[in-house]
């Protein structure tokens, strides 16, 4: 008897505007509305496999897919791009681009203009989705849970990810910053420990983050690099996993164990 896959959830990434969440799955992929709460369209683990990964492009047909879990059809290093709107039977026909790495892909971030890809070491920004070229490559400290996080606005276009030096984070504006040309991001020095989770709110006016003692959470304004608030979860080190900063009210959901 064939023995059926695991349904266990591998990952779990909100939308740029938090209306959807998609999950990568033992089984593949499930995506579903968040108001009202229902699902909204799945890919089967016949087509994908199981999923260590997938990104949602706002509420458009494009996917980002990574191979993983136990019976991955798609290498763990390489993201595929999948176009739901695209007809074709077989799943190669709606795979429409391929970024591959050397080493396993940990994060993907997109926005309208441009896509994300975080390795241990390293974070690539491309153009995305028509012609997509190479703009800019960051090394980074080891960032085993590749942490990094895009703004989705039209108005800016902030990447923020850890800094070289332990606790800090480093920004950068895509927008001004040239590619192909070094320049050196804005550093905040913003835990003593390493960081264990970052979020830019939608605007990109406000950096939230955390460390991994999972003590504090401290939120900095993206222009001045000021400290605006201190939040203390509690007294006991915990785990945290992800946080949200709304962009319309002033909020942070946040993750722990």
């Amino acid at each position: 008897m064939t023995q059926q896959p695991l349904r266990g959830v591998t990952s779990l990434r909100f939308n740029q505007d938090q209306s959807c969440f998609c999950c990568a799955m033992e089984t593949g992929v499930r995506i579903y509305n968040v108001e009202p709460l229902m699902e909204k369209g799945h890919l089967d683990h016949e087509q994908v496999g199981s999923m260590g990964l997938v990104e949602m492009l706002h509420r458009s047909n494009l996917l980002a897919l990574v191979g993983g879990g136990s019976s991955p059809k798609f290498s763990e290093i390489s993201v595929l791009i999948w176009d739901d709107a695209r007809e074709g039977k077989d799943s190669k026909d709606k795979l429409v681009l391929e970024f591959t790495f050397t080493k396993p892909v940990l994060a993907v971030r997109m926005r309208h203009d441009k896509i994300v890809i975080v390795l241990k070491n390293r974070i690539y920004v491309y153009s995305f989705p028509d012609n997509p070229r190479k703009l800019f490559e960051f090394d980074t400290r080891d960032n085993p849970k590749g942490l990094c996080d895009l703004c989705p606005s039209l108005e800016k276009q902030l990447l923020v990810f850890p800094g070289h030096k332990c606790g800090s984070l480093q920004l950068v504006d895509l927008a001004s910053t040239k590619p192909g040309t070094s320049s050196a991001p804005f550093t905040i020095n913003a835990h003593q420990s390493d960081v264990a989770c970052v979020s830019l709110n939608q605007p990109g006016t406000v950096v939230a983050s955390a460390s991994q003692k999972g003590t504090l959470i401290r939120l900095f304004d993206t222009q001045s690099k000021e400290k605006l608030v201190e939040l203390r979860r509690g007294t006991d080190p915990a785990t945290l996993y992800c946080h949200l900063c709304r962009w319309d009210l002033p909020q942070i959901c946040l993750h722990s164990r």
